[in-house]
């Protein structure tokens, strides 16, 4: 078993509450993954309330997703997290987003897009994470073509993986087992 800062638990360890919460996720998403969800489950509540909002805004919401996960892949990027990236570009590609948006996104790099609902997605997540604010003409742009409830869900798509980044940066959980790092790393975008 890889080892982490904050110890997986096995579901032999596991008291009641935390078997409950690791069996709903396992049925919700079809598989278990040592990722975000192995440090939080030694809070089980906070696991139950964070997968529950999680398969709300990946699922549930009124945006297209290959929307949804642009926003992921660049919320990923603005954490360096390795393992939300891992899972995530390959789900982005299957929903549409080009390989080359991908590359473009974990390079640092602005992707060239001729999509006006990537574009302002892209927009809209970059400067929220990046500023902390969104200017109004994105803003009002975002709104037009996502509509008001849209622009909501977008905000909660990043600040719901902004929290799963931080999950997996702060505990330091592995890559999957046979996974490697596909994102560069800060220092070596800087070269560039």
């Amino acid at each position: 078993m890889n080892m982490t800062r904050t110890p997986f638990l096995t579901p032999e360890q596991m008291n009641a509450e935390q078997r409950r919460v690791y069996e709903d996720i396992v049925r919700s998403r079809g598989t278990w993954l040592n990722g975000p969800y192995a440090p939080l489950l030694h809070s089980p509540e906070l696991a139950d309330k964070a997968q529950a909002f999680g398969e709300l805004v990946r699922y549930r919401t009124s945006l297209e997703p290959r929307l949804s996960e642009l926003a992921i892949v660049v919320t990923a990027r603005h954490w360096d997290c390795q393992f939300e990236w891992l899972q995530h570009e390959k789900i982005a590609r299957k929903q549409g987003i080009s390989e080359a948006t991908c590359a473009a996104i974990a390079n640092g790099d602005t992707p060239v897009l001729t999509d006006e609902l990537e574009q302002v997605v892209y927009a809209f997540s970059s400067k929220l994470l990046a500023e902390h604010f969104v200017d109004e003409p994105t803003y009002a742009r975002t709104r037009e073509l996502l509509t008001v409830a849209g622009t909501v869900e977008l905000v909660a798509v990043i600040g719901y993986y902004s929290f799963i980044a931080m999950t997996l940066n702060a505990h330091e959980v592995p890559l999957p087992a046979g996974s490697s790092p596909s994102l560069p790393t800060r220092a070596e975008i800087s070269k560039k």
